[in-house]
């Protein structure tokens, strides 16, 4: 059947990443489940070619899938694939090549110019190879400053999320050498603030606890060990805190998550991106999922990457791709039913006594049936 059969169903676009890759493994084996279809109408930007080397390659047969030359009529019970115009694609599994990269930019393209037209409605991205990708169109560290340079968007924060554990960084893919000098109390406001609005937006929270780490060890002890707490990271906690933020810290971060301090919060801003996302995928490398907070569209990945080392082996696990689409789509209806419920109820309402005030004016009008009996002769 041709066009969503139900027009309120979430649409889901994925980039299909590095095709030499685990990428089609783990989408094909998360869609190879039929009951995935009831939450979402989907659509890979990829290549008919590839999908059918990796269905042929893992045995993944009998899953349905819909080849459409555009976006606007999917099938909502298959697996639709919006092919690269390319028609001869050379799958090398588990090697980095330039037309991976090329046509792993290409997808992204393609799902950005949907999400922008409303064609879809969420962005899962398939793992890409940050270094095959880059060409004078993509200049970036990865999927996140991508996407926020696409939509124009200055505070945003890759964050990390497994079901109530989510970690955020403050300093994303920049040498390490570079953080101390990075940090500022304006940049750590700035990440509280897209991490405050995030946890209410986009997962529902009320009031949610944020906890901030230090970037010394020990947290400085107090000064001990370097300065930036006392001179930074505090002043921006305190500053956070009389704008009604419940934001806590600095904790030393050595110790915060082997105490599972981390369950009395609803978040954690780390300093850097090896002190968040070590703990992180210690803990839910399995299942873990990428969230970009701050933009304007809904975009999520798998916490891992291309794995080539696996590649075509039947080695990998779809949990975090599935994951991933699952937060996608939990986070869109969020968003919805945030933006319902902080409507201006005033105008609908004015608009409703306004309606009736015309209806009374309008019954008012009318002759009253039991006078003009009264009045006739008979």
């Amino acid at each position: 059947m041709d066009i969503r059969r139900n027009k309120d169903q979430i649409v889901v676009g994925i980039s299909h990443g590095d095709y030499n890759g685990i990428g089609y493994e783990v989408i094909l084996k998360t869609f190879s489940d039929r009951r995935i279809f009831e939450f979402s109408t989907n659509i890979v930007y990829g290549s008919q070619q590839v999908a059918n080397f990796y269905i042929k390659n893992l045995n993944l047969n009998g899953i349905g899938l819909n080849f459409v030359k555009d976006s606007t009529r999917l099938h909502s019970g298959k697996l639709n694939i919006l092919s690269h115009e390319e028609k001869e694609v050379v799958v090398d599994v588990g090697k980095s090549t330039k037309k991976a990269g090329s046509m792993a930019l290409w997808s992204i393209e393609k799902a950005i110019e949907d999400l922008k037209n409303k064609n879809i409605d969420v962005l899962v991205t398939a793992p890409i190879n940050k270094d095959n990708i880059q060409s004078k169109n993509f200049k970036f560290a990865g999927h996140t400053d991508y996407l926020a340079k696409a939509f124009d968007t200055k505070d945003y924060l890759m964050l990390m999320v497994q079901q109530n554990l989510r970690i955020g960084v403050i300093t994303g893919h920049i040498p390490l050498k570079d953080v101390a000098s990075t940090i500022t109390s304006d940049l750590i406001i700035q990440k509280i603030k897209v991490l405050h609005r995030s946890l209410e937006y986009d997962f529902g929270l009320r009031k949610p606890k944020i906890v901030i780490l230090g970037l010394n060890p020990h947290a400085s002890d107090n000064g001990l060990i370097g300065n930036e707490e006392q001179e930074i990271i505090i002043p921006a906690i305190k500053r956070a805190q009389k704008e009604g933020i419940l934001a806590y810290g600095p904790f030393p971060a050595d110790g915060f998550f082997a105490s599972e301090n981390y369950k009395n919060f609803d978040a954690v801003l780390a300093m850097y991106h090896d002190q968040g996302l070590i703990p992180f995928k210690t803990l839910a490398f399995k299942d873990g999922v990428n969230f970009t907070a701050g933009l304007p569209v809904v975009r999520t990945s798998p916490a891992h990457g291309t794995a080539y080392e696996i590649a075509g082996k039947d080695l990998a696990s779809p949990d975090s791709f599935r994951q991933a689409l699952y937060l996608g789509i939990e986070i869109f209806k969020n968003r919805k039913l945030f933006d319902e419920i902080s409507q201006n109820p005033l105008p609908s309402a004015l608009k409703k006594i306004s309606q009736k005030a015309t209806k009374d004016e309008d019954a008012s009008s009318l002759p009253d049936e039991n006078n003009d009996k009264a009045g006739l002769p008979y």
